[in-house]
């Protein structure tokens, strides 16, 4: 018998976004409920240690923290998104943790307030980009070439941001990986993708930018 998964969640949170990802490509039902991280309710604060979305409960058990809820579905259910192999499996692990340090790249872009700071953190993302464009594989779609993977679940999320950024302002992150963009596109496309945020994502991350007081949030001819 399967069990019962609630992912409770953050319409913005890009780590939320790894879990229903990994839920959708698996394909089996799930619920979501979603909490405000400025007024958290209490019966998150009990559930939550870290104060933090994702949490996925498991019937009666709750996990935290979106890598430990992406290889746990993977390890349960049918489909694996990570490969079999244990060195190219620590390796894939390895990527994700990138995309981690990228999303810490794009919370400082996304709240910056002036011009110079936000173009410092794009910087800092797109020779993180560079990097990862080396690892890509050279026929795609995905990160390894025909299936996908954990690893592009982690990298969705990063990309669905610039999404948003793009149509204020082009940063020039994406200039210089011609690969990297290619998946982007690629990601852009994948139902599971689509169907990880809500419709009004694009909104509520722009009133997330004018309530930050984010340069962002201002117009091109601002510069």
């Amino acid at each position: 018998m399967s069990p019962n998964l609630t992912l409770v969640s953050h319409h913005l949170c890009p780590y939320v976004q790894r879990a229903a990802i990994t839920l959708l490509e698996k394909g089996v039902p799930f619920r979501r409920v979603y909490v405000d991280l400025d007024h958290k309710p209490d019966w998150f604060v009990a559930k939550s240690p870290l104060g933090k979305t994702p949490l996925l409960e498991v019937d009666d058990v709750v996990l935290f923290e979106s890598a430990v809820i992406c290889e746990y579905l993977d390890e349960t259910l049918p489909g694996p998104l990570h490969p079999t192999g244990a060195l190219e499996r620590a390796r894939h692990r390895g990527w994700i943790e990138t995309s981690s340090a990228i999303l810490s790249d794009v919370w400082g872009l996304e709240t910056a307030p002036d011009a110079a700071g936000t173009y410092a953190q794009a910087a800092l993302v797109r020779a993180k980009l560079e990097r990862v464009e080396q690892a890509l594989h050279p026929d795609g779609p995905y990160f390894a070439g025909s299936s996908f993977s954990l690893v592009d679940a982690a990298f969705a999320p990063v990309f669905r941001y610039f999404d948003v950024f793009d149509a204020i302002v082009d940063l020039g992150v994406f200039h210089t990986v011609p690969k990297v963009r290619a998946w982007r596109e690629a990601l852009a496309r994948q139902p599971s993708v689509v169907g990880a945020v809500t419709a009004d994502y694009p909104a509520r991350l722009r009133e997330f930018l004018r309530r930050k007081g984010a340069w962002l949030h201002q117009p091109p001819r601002a510069q």
